[in-house]
């Protein structure tokens, strides 16, 4: 008999508050931050300090979660975020709704810009592509090649007609959008490009690179009788009284630099939405802000700079005499008219500076009343700090950082009732509830390394809410944390060294700690009242001491207290007897040292995880090795048996949980999910749930489901899931050199084949073969009717009461719109054809014209050579020539008269109002903003009243005593 076992899939992830691979921005209302968490985008209301949304990829997908790398907003309440494997993802923020996934690059997208109308939207990657897509049609338009290395930042100028990239290969590249091509290549900088922006106005553009100084360039928008028309004033004369004919494809010109205060490489720049201030964040802990002067401002500061430098020249003499013997008279800038550079437009206001490396900066798009602007922080130690901006200084308005840790969770402890959740880390405690994931206490602490709750049982006696937990730290000492009022009652000198484990013995009130100055020592403890206090606590006492001849790693008992394992750095597990602490058995047989262990809850098994990336099952009784499992790509971290079986999970540094068979000494699951080493493990009682920390900050729940599996199973999906990660590489020629270089300034097709598009393609092949077949029949049926022998014609049930046409349209139109064109390529020419000779009868669908033009232009393209030699194509490809014309004009003229009247309408509203025509979705949010503007002052007065009458109850309070 075959036996099934129940899945558990990942439940919840909570913990990290933003993760450090991708940028934070504001959302287009300015009152919610999208903050990247690994796989997810958290968007946090700033006023609350609350998250209220997650946005987190369907868990359809099997496999491991991307984490999130690049994250944009548009005017409206569309979101795009760009994850590791190359794929955009657009979000509707105010539903929390994936609207679609757009697949084309080929490595992790880094960077992601819309356009002012939020209509298009560019992706840069890591492949070194820039691909344009069209938001609304929810397809790629074209691929951008030419960056010799990954794009790391872009921007729209000229209302989105052009695109500038920046990269790491040290250039900016000035794409025209109208005809696909690089018009303009920017060298200067002498590193690296990291990130780029423009101002409001589209006067400047700012550079910066690892470079001691950000690079400015002014734009030049469009021609004036053949001539380039500078947005400066003053700046075109920038090239030393050069009068020659400028380049009329030039639309970037050097503006000079001005000069950083950090010797730190610059990650992002960027203008505030008001273009009055430029923010400068380094790959450090400080944000450098810039004022831009105005024009009047701008030149004032030229002229003072200009009469300075004659000062210095008339102090030192009027000439200088060459070595020729000849006199140079001071010539230069002040022969020439007022010259404008970058030091006399951009001005250090301040420098803000965070407690910890920033990873991303944002503005918020509204800008408060008394303030210059609001900027958010991401730091890498999990947190967001928000600072105003005025014209005196920047103070810190708000950090949000209590519900994660600051560094990695070193161990998670469950309660015995399953309701509380202890994590660890460098310098707090948190106590969560692990079936909503929310953060019920935070307490300050050492670098803890292990810990325990303890048991709430008649042995604790404990007397308060929530009880007590125990925290063996790095330092050495055993701190007693009572989880009710959330603080730290004691701090115990415990060990010499470092208490690396600590193990309950059961029905018992004692415990066992292990730790690196060679010592295992037996606790006890118990609630009494202290001398001079009114309140009972928790304290523990020594009562025995067991030496070591090495460090210790780790210390387990068994459920009927009778033994004690004790994992020992020099690659052995030795076994005492726990009453008499005499020596029992020695386990012998890792290479390297025991990083866990765990007994099963009969006594029968011993399970130990090693750095040798082994897992090994022992017996109890005798110390014999049942079996030696290689059981994870790194070294195995934590493993645990499931109570009342033997079942076990462990977990590795490959990021990686697995449940196994400890009697059949199988792999049953493998539990994806983690972006970093996973630290540690528990198991609950009934083992429904399992919660895992890792170095990436989070900490996962994985919930025990209904659905049964078999190992036959699981090992064919493993098996496929190889075959489907290698379809990619099968897809590319594998003997194509990596390292080719672009062709200049290239275009190509946005998208990629991957096994959706596989499946799509024969999908359409399956329905083509089902409508031929379907074609005869009925074809077979007329001729038995003209000879008067038809019965009635008993149609395909597959085919849902479709035509056979109406069945292929439907396969295609099933086809996600970005996933068309690749889809139409994979298919063979005669299946081709079989659709070309569809095409003509979708035609009289007014809905799927477009459908039909963009299947009609692919297969063209693509089978161009074999279309034109083929004479039974001629005419259909003849018909198709008349009638898509007209049936494209017809389409066109009905989005033209619709598009006048709607012009007609507007110019209506105009005259009669006497305020001019706004777009009716900016007035909406405009609306809306006062709308909550209102609820906002109503809810402070309520507010403001509500602690006038606390005042005034405690003042009469007082009054009567």
């Amino acid at each position: 008999m075959v036996k099934a076992y129940l899945r558990y899939e990942p439940a919840a992830a909570f913990g990290v508050i933003v993760s450090v691979e991708s940028n934070i921005t504001y959302d287009s209302s300015g009152k919610h931050l999208l903050a990247p968490a690994l796989e997810k985008v958290g968007v946090w209301h700033i006023r609350q300090g609350v998250c209220t949304k997650t946005l987190a990829p369907s868990p359809a997908s099997r496999g491991p979660s991307l984490a999130v790398t690049s994250i944009a907003s548009s005017t409206s309440s569309l979101i795009a975020s760009g994850y590791a494997d190359g794929s955009v993802r657009i979000w509707d923020s105010e539903k929390g709704t994936c609207e679609t996934t757009l697949n084309g690059h080929k490595g992790a997208v880094t960077a992601l810009r819309y356009n002012k109308l939020g209509s298009l939207l560019a992706s840069g990657s890591k492949d070194n592509d820039i691909i344009l897509w069209d938001v609304v049609g929810e397809t790629g338009l074209y691929r951008l090649r030419g960056h010799r290395d990954q794009v790391t930042d872009l921007v729209f100028l000229d209302s989105g007609k052009k695109l500038v990239s920046s990269s790491k290969d040290k250039f900016l590249r000035v794409w025209d959008l109208e005809t696909q091509h690089c018009m303009q290549i920017v060298s200067g900088h002498h590193s690296e490009i990291w990130s780029i922006d423009i101002d409001p106005e589209e006067r400047f553009l700012v550079s910066g690179s690892a470079d001691v100084e950000l690079r400015f360039y002014t734009i030049k928008r469009g021609l004036v009788d053949g001539q380039p028309v500078s947005t400066i004033k003053g700046a075109e004369n920038v090239n030393n009284g050069d009068s020659t004919t400028q380049n009329k494809w030039e639309v970037l010109k050097h503006f000079g630099e001005i000069q950083r205060q950090s010797k730190d490489r610059v990650s992002t720049v960027a203008f505030n939405k008001s273009g009055n201030l430029l923010a400068c964040q380094v790959a450090g802990k400080t944000v450098e802000i810039f004022r831009i002067l105005d024009e009047a401002k701008a030149k004032h500061k030229a002229k003072r700079r200009l009469n300075r430098k004659k000062e210095k020249k008339s102090a030192k003499g009027e000439a200088e005499v060459m070595e020729n013997g000849d006199t140079n008279h001071g010539t230069g800038e002040e022969g020439n008219a007022l010259l404008v550079t970058a030091p006399d437009v951009f001005k250090l206001l301040h420098t803000v500076r965070a407690s910890k490396k920033i990873c991303s900066i944002s503005f918020c798009p509204i800008t408060p009343k008394n303030l210059l602007a609001t900027l958010a922080l991401s730091l890498n130690n999990n947190m967001l700090e928000f600072y105003s901006i005025e014209n005196s200084g920047t103070t810190k308005t708000l950090a949000i950082e209590l519900q994660g840790h600051r560094s990695d969770v070193r161990s998670v402890t469950l309660s015995s009732d399953n309701s509380l959740l202890m994590s660890t880390s460098h310098n707090a405690v948190k106590i969560w509830n692990p079936s909503t994931g929310s953060c019920l206490r935070t307490i300050d602490s050492g670098y803890g390394l292990c810990g325990l709750i303890i048991p709430d049982n008649k042995y604790a006696r404990v007397e308060t809410k929530g009880g007590y937990a125990l925290v063996g730290t790095k330092d050495g000492t055993l701190e007693i944390i009572d989880i009710g009022s959330g603080t730290c009652l004691e701090v115990v000198e415990a060990h010499g060294g470092s208490v690396r484990s600590i193990a309950a013995i059961p029905n018992e009130n004692s415990f066992v700690t292990g730790s690196a100055d060679h010592d295992v020592k037996f606790w006890e403890y118990e609630v009494k009242q202290k001398s001079g206090q009114g309140t009972k606590c928790l304290t523990v006492s020594n009562v025995r001491t067991m030496k070591m001849n090495d460090d210790v790693l780790v210390v387990a008992v068994s459920p009927d207290a009778k033994y004690i394992a004790v994992a020992l750095l020099d690659c052995t597990v030795k076994v005492f007897f726990a009453d008499s602490l005499k020596f029992f058995l020695s386990l012998y047989g890792h290479k390297l040292p025991v990083l866990c262990m765990a007994i099963s809850s009969d006594g029968d098994l011993i399970v130990t995880g090693s750095a040798d990336k082994n897992l090994k099952i022992w017996g109890l009784d005798f110390g014999d090795c049942h079996k030696s499992i290689f059981a994870h790509a790194d070294s195995v971290m934590a493993v645990q048996f499931v109570h009342n079986t033997h079942y076990m999970f462990s977990v590795g540094k490959d990021r990686l949980v697995k449940y196994w068979d400890a009697d059949k000494f199988e792999l049953l699951l493998t539990l994806e999910g983690h972006h970093a080493d996973v630290w540690c493990l528990a198991i609950s009682n009934r083992g429904d749930f399992i919660v895992t920390g890792s170095h990436d900050r989070s900490i996962r729940r994985w919930d025990r489901t209904e659905e049964p599996f078999f190992i036959e199973e699981e090992k064919e999906k493993r098996l496929e899931e190889m075959f489907e990660s290698d379809l990619d590489n099968a897809f590319e020629n594998r003997y194509v050199p990596k390292e080719e270089v672009p062709e200049e300034g290239a275009v190509a097709l946005a998208g990629k084949k991957t096994q959706e598009t596989v499946t799509a393609t024969d999908l359409i092949i399956d329905a083509l073969d089902i409508a031929e077949v379907e074609l005869n029949r009925i074809a077979e049926h007329q001729e038995e009717k003209t000879r008067g022998k038809a019965a009635e014609f008993q149609p395909n049930a597959i085919m849902l009461g479709l035509s056979p046409s109406d069945y292929v349209l439907r396969a295609l139109s099933n086809v996600n719109t970005n996933d068309l064109e690749q889809t139409l390529l994979a298919l063979p020419f005669p299946d081709a054809l079989k659709i070309m000779s569809y095409l003509k009868d979708w035609t009289s669908n007014p809905d799927k014209v477009e459908l039909v033009c963009r299947i009609a232009t692919v297969l063209l393209q693509t089978h161009h050579h074999q279309l034109v030699t083929t004479p039974a194509a001629r005419p259909m490809l003849t018909v198709l020539k008349d009638i898509l014309y007209a049936r494209i004009k017809a389409c066109k003229d009905t989005l033209g008269f619709n598009l006048a009247a709607m012009d007609h309408l507007k110019q209506l509203m105009a005259s009669r109002s006497d305020a001019l025509f706004r777009d009716a979705k900016s007035k909406l949010l405009e609306i809306r903003a006062q709308h909550s503007k209102r609820l906002d002052a109503r809810l402070e007065t309520r507010e403001e009243k509500r602690k006038k009458k606390k005042q005034k109850k405690s003042s009469d309070g007082h009054a009567w005593t």
